[in-house]
C-alpha cells in the first residue's frame, strides 16, 4: 500500500506547474517591488521545513542576487519581546500552514517596522496570508501527510521563480519552466537508497555543500520523523573542521551531490571522509541540460519517495508520525 507522503510527493510535478503558470504575473510585479526597495538585507522568517527552504533562499539570493540573507531567531520577538530595525528589509515569512503563532508575531513586528513583508504559504486563507504586504501561493493544495513534501518543493520552485524575475535572468526564467518535467524524470528514475541501506541505523550525518546543504537539512529532518533516526546536515566543508572525528568509530554518511559550482569541493570532503572509514551513502541527479540551480529539487524529489518506501518498510508510519502534528503550535 503506497503511503500518503509518497502519494503526495508524487503529486508535485504538476502542482508546480500550475504554480508556475498562475504565480508568473504576482512573481513579475513583486520583483519590481524588490528592485524599486533595493534592500539592504533578506530577512527569513520560517520554522521546520519552511526554514529549511529559508537556507535554500539563502543561497539563492546571495548568489545570484548579492543581497546578504540572515535568518530570524522568533524568540528574539515572542520570548525577549524586542523590535528589530528593519527598515528597508525584505522579510519573506515562509510558513505551509500560515498559523503558526511564533512565525505571525515575528511578521508583525517586521511589517511594523518598516519591512517589505511576502509571505510564501499554502493556505491563502491563512493569517499570514491577511498579514503579509505581498503573498506568492504555493498553490499545492492540502497537504494530509505530517512529514512535508510537496510543499517544501513548492516553496524552493516559488523562490526560484521570484529570483529569477528579480534578477532578470532570461536563463534562469526559461529553466523554471522545466522545473515539472525535471521531477518528472526523477520520480521515473531509479531508487538510490533501500531499506537494506537503512536496516540497524540510528545515526546518520547528512552532507552537502551550498544548495546541497540546504536540502542537507531537510533530508536530516525526513530522516527523523520518519524513520526516527538520529540525523544531523553538515556543509561538508564544516563537517571537516572537527565533527570528522566521528568517522573513527562506525558512522553511516548520506551524501548530497549537485552537479553545479560545489560539486568538486564536495566530492573532495566526500572522499576524505570515505577514507576516514565512514560508510558513505549517495544521492545524485543526472540531469540532461538542466540548469543548475534546479538540481535541489529533483534530488528532494527522488529522496521523498525513496524515504517513504523506507519508513513503511522499517515498520514506521510516515504519513502520522509518533508524537508530531502537521501544524505545530509554538511561541
Amino acid at each position: 500500500m503506497t503511503s500518503i507522503m509518497a502519494t503526495e510527493a508524487a503529486s508535485t510535478a504538476d502542482l508546480l506547474a500550475q504554480q508556475l503558470r498562475l504565480n508568473q504575473n504576482t512573481c513579475e510585479r513583486i520583483a519590481q517591488r524588490i528592485q524599486q526597495l533595493n534592500p539592504s538585507v533578506v530577512y527569513i522568517v520560517a520554522r521546520g521545513s519552511s526554514d529549511h527552504a529559508g537556507v535554500f533562499a539563502k543561497y539563492l539570493i546571495e548568489v545570484e542576487l548579492g543581497i546578504p540573507v540572515v535568518a530570524a531567531a522568533p524568540s528574539v520577538v515572542t520570548v525577549f519581546h524586542k523590535q528589530l530595525k528593519l527598515n528597508n528589509a525584505l522579510v519573506i515569512g515562509i510558513s505551509q500552514s500560515g498559523r503558526s503563532p511564533d512565525i505571525l508575531q515575528h511578521m508583525q513586528m517586521a511589517k511594523e517596522a518598516g519591512a517589505l513583508c511576502i509571505g510564501l504559504v499554502n493556505d491563502e486563507t491563512s493569517p499570514l496570508a491577511n498579514l503579509v504586504d505581498e503573498l506568492i501561493p504555493l498553490r499545492v493544495e492540502q497537504e494530509l501527510a505530517v512529514a512535508a513534501t510537496k510543499s517544501y518543493l513548492a516553496c524552493l520552485s516559488a523562490l526560484l521563480q521570484l529570483v529569477a524575475f528579480s534578477k532578470k535572468d532570461r536563463a534562469l526564467i526559461a529553466a523554471i519552466q522545466g522545473i515539472p518535467d525535471a521531477l518528472k524524470r526523477a520520480v521515473d528514475g531509479p531508487k538510490q537508497l533501500n531499506a537494506d541501506m537503512f536496516k540497524g541505523c540510528d545515526k546518520c550525518i547528512v552532507l552537502g555543500r551550498g544548495f546541497g546543504y540546504a536540502i542537507a537539512k531537510e533530508v536530516a529532518l525526513k530522516l527523523k520523523e520518519v524513520c526516527a533516526i538520529q540525523a544531523e546536515a553538515f556543509s561538508s566543508a564544516e563537517f571537516v573542521h572537527g565533527p570528522v572525528a566521528l568517522a573513527q568509530k562506525p558512522l553511516k554518511v548520506l551524501s548530497l551531490g549537485l552537479f553545479d559550482e560545489s560539486q568538486a569541493t564536495h566530492q573532495q570532503q566526500v572522499d576524505d571522509v570515505t577514507e576516514r572509514g565512514a560508510h558513505v551513502l549517495n544521492m545524485k541527479v543526472f540531469p540532461d541540460n538542466v540548469h543548475p540551480r534546479l538540481g535541489a529539487l529533483m534530488v528532494m524529489q527522488r529522496f521523498y519517495l525513496d524515504i517513504a518506501d523506507i519508513s513503511v518498510q522499517l515498520g514506521c508510519n510516515p504519513d502520522t508520525p509518533q508524537g508530531l502534528n502537521k501544524v505545530t503550535m509554538t511561541v
